[in-house]
């Protein structure tokens, strides 16, 4: 644990010491606000709720999320900085799971930074603050799953445009499993099973299920699951890369 916190510290650091933190945060911000006041026609529907803000959020992640783990790994390849990195006296482990939570951490600063939303809508209205915590939550949770999907496949190579593209290609898919772009064109030759295994990857199904205000255990075990999978993924393929 002691290592994974130096390692924690010194990644989340990095992030503040080049302009990608604060150019992230605005980005984020400022993109959020407009889908929700513009897009989302907050004003317009007269309810003092924040779905217009949540609901825009897979969207987000899928763009800016792969901006931020695509130099997780791919990065320290690159430079040829891996191999001295994983020479400190620390576990695989704790090298991944310390870029990992670092790069989690700065994504749930840049979400908690939205919070004048949640001021604004509890000034216009008397909104169900238990919905948007666990809103916020699941939000924070489907970040992480992001997050992981992204550094796993950001291990995989020396080139961030390419980890970018991948990254958001996987984290696409499962987005829409649950949706009827995918399940329709499974539907009429695909087992019944296969089908509902499929739309059961959905990030935007869990998501969704979240933002109604129901924190379900079942909802929760998948974003850990995932996150632990890909993690499980990422710790054995940078010792694959590691001397490439």
């Amino acid at each position: 644990m002691h290592s994974t916190a130096v390692i924690f510290r010194r990644e989340l650091a990095s992030y503040f010491a080049t302009p990608l933190a604060y150019v992230f945060i605005v980005i984020f911000l400022v993109m959020a606000g407009t889908l929700t006041f513009f897009l989302g026609n907050f004003f317009e529907r007269g309810q003092a709720d924040l779905q217009p803000f949540f609901s825009f959020h897979p969207w987000l992640y899928l763009v800016l999320i792969p901006a931020l783990a695509m130099r997780l790994w791919s990065d320290e390849r690159k430079s040829g900085t891996i191999e001295l990195f994983l020479t400190l006296p620390i576990s695989m482990a704790a090298a991944v799971l310390g870029k990992f939570l670092a790069a989690w951490a700065f994504s749930g600063i840049a979400l908690a930074l939205t919070f004048p939303f949640w001021i604004t809508v509890n000034y216009l209205g008397s909104p169900d603050n238990g919905v948007v915590l666990a809103s916020y939550i699941g939000s924070f949770l489907m970040a992480g799953s992001f997050l992981a999907v992204g550094a796993c496949i950001s291990a995989l190579t020396k080139n961030q445009v390419i980890a970018f593209v991948l990254t958001a290609a996987v984290c696409f898919f499962f987005t829409v499993a649950g949706s009827s772009i995918v399940l329709g064109f499974l539907q009429g030759w695909a087992p019944e099973p296969v089908i509902r295994t499929i739309a059961s990857f959905s990030f935007l199904t869990h998501f969704s299920a979240i933002v109604r205000g129901v924190i379900d255990l079942r909802d929760a075990v998948y974003f850990a699951s995932v996150i632990g999978l890909f993690l499980f993924a990422n710790a054995i393929l940078v010792d694959l890369k590691k001397a490439d």
